[in-house]
């Protein structure tokens, strides 16, 4: 009984779909990661990127075929709401994360973007450190999440070829 319960609940999760996240296949032989070596960032992009095995990371931008490079990373605590005593009650942190993807010659492969992460918490003064260490789980989770979206946004793009003006 509890084999045929088990082969049901299988093929109603292989019938939906669903899969469990694997590596992404870049669409690059080779990618440089123009980011400082104390970029967390960049340390789980390299992670992802080393287990792909599609692309090797080229250890200059030379010997890349493209070139990864943060555009603009900002982030911001905003506060959402507060009580009537004007004690805060609720804080939004906010990520958003610029990058481009170039050839060795600078020249565009892809569209420049950005991804916006955003996580809502609420806040107490009486427990200040414990709201601390949330905020911080917090700013970590959205850190992996970061590197999932940027590794799924470069698996999905089709690179075009850069147009040569003279």
């Amino acid at each position: 009984m509890r084999a045929i319960l088990f082969a049901f609940a299988l093929s109603l999760v292989a019938g939906c779909g669903f899969q469990l996240r694997g590596s992404y296949a870049l669409p690059y032989a080779s990618l440089y990661l123009d980011m400082p070596e104390y970029s967390e960032i960049g340390a789980g992009l390299k992670r992802a990127i080393r287990v792909s095995e599609s692309t090797r990371l080229a250890e200059t931008a030379n010997d890349a075929q493209a070139q990864f490079a943060p555009v603009a990373d900002a982030r911001e605590k905003v506060i959402l709401s507060l009580s009537g005593t004007g004690r805060v009650r609720e804080v939004r942190l906010r990520w958003r994360y610029g990058y481009r993807v170039v050839d060795s010659k600078g020249r565009s492969l892809v569209p420049p973007g950005e991804i916006e992460l955003t996580r809502d918490m609420t806040y107490d003064d009486s427990n200040v450190l414990a709201k601390e260490q949330e905020e911080t789980l917090l700013w970590r989770d959205m850190q992996t999440d970061m590197v999932q979206q940027i590794m799924r946004r470069l698996a999905a793009v089709k690179p075009t070829t850069p147009v040569v003006t003279q």
